[in-house]
């Protein structure tokens, strides 16, 4: 039994698009429907959703029925919630709130085995290694393995150039929301400076040799992200996607019902 290849790093590597949708709704059934859809990536957020280890794990399991790669958003950069989440099989992580070029080296350390870093060792217990049934793990894992770390906040663009000099990052992702509410205008993130300050940071990671990435649910924000080189884009959120598409049933039917009441009078 061999290593799974990593489709996704492979893809950022070659310079390919890289379509997303995130899932909030923490249920494998949910995300095992979406991973038929077509997307390229699909990203479980342990940071905002209520997703702990084991409903990372069952999402990680439905997914691994489909042809959409999973990416793990972890709550924070701790180096314990990491070696849980690569030991149950997550193969790329998006680390959020990274701000400095010392954490971005600790987490490159947190993600790999030494000598080169400080993940601890347990592949009988590891989903990720098929408990010791896999035979090229430890060849296979660090080259399989994607680390995308998040960018959202006026610090780490300030930081930006020491994060990007980092070896062992795959990728950059910025957080349109949080770097908007930093830079002082919350819930705006078409702001000028935001605007601004996003092209500037993807010229940057583009330049540094990194794929870029973000979220944006707008279609015409989309499609800028990527004439700018964005590599990977999320363009929709399955709670939003959820809400907004019973809404709408919901408000065509009464449309419907309306015009229906106005001119059935006499119909017959």
């Amino acid at each position: 039994m061999k290593t799974p290849h990593n489709p996704f790093k492979a893809a950022l590597k070659a310079g390919q698009q890289q379509y997303g949708f995130w899932l909030g709704l923490c249920s494998p059934l949910s995300a095992e429907l979406l991973g038929h859809t077509g997307y390229d990536w699909l990203l479980i957020d342990g940071e905002h959703a209520p997703n702990n280890i084991p409903s990372i794990l069952s999402q990680l399991q439905a997914l691994g029925s489909t042809d959409t790669h999973a990416v793990v958003r972890l709550v924070d950069d701790n180096p314990s919630t990491i070696k849980q989440a690569l030991d149950i099989g997550a193969q790329s992580l998006l680390i959020p709130m990274v701000e400095t070029a010392e954490q971005a080296k600790a987490l490159v350390s947190a993600v790999s085995y030494p000598p080169a870093g400080t993940r601890g060792v347990g592949t009988a217990l590891a989903r990720a290694a098929s408990w010791n049934i896999r035979t090229d793990y430890f060849e296979a894992v660090q080259r399989e393995f994607c680390l995308l770390i998040q960018i959202e906040s006026a610090t780490a663009v300030q930081n930006l150039d020491e994060i990007l000099a980092v070896d062992g990052i795959d990728g950059v992702f910025i957080g349109p929301a949080d770097l908007a509410a930093s830079l002082g205008h919350l819930n705006n993130p078409g702001h000028a400076d935001v605007v601004k300050t996003i092209a500037d940071s993807i010229d940057k990671i583009r330049a540094a040799g990194l794929a870029a990435g973000t979220l944006a649910t707008n279609k015409t924000v989309a499609r800028e992200r990527a004439r700018q080189g964005v590599q990977f884009i999320a363009l929709g959120v399955d709670t939003l996607a959820l809400a907004q598409s019973a809404k709408s049933i919901l408000s065509t039917f009464h449309d419907q019902n309306d015009v229906s009441s106005d001119s059935g009078n006499g119909a017959y």
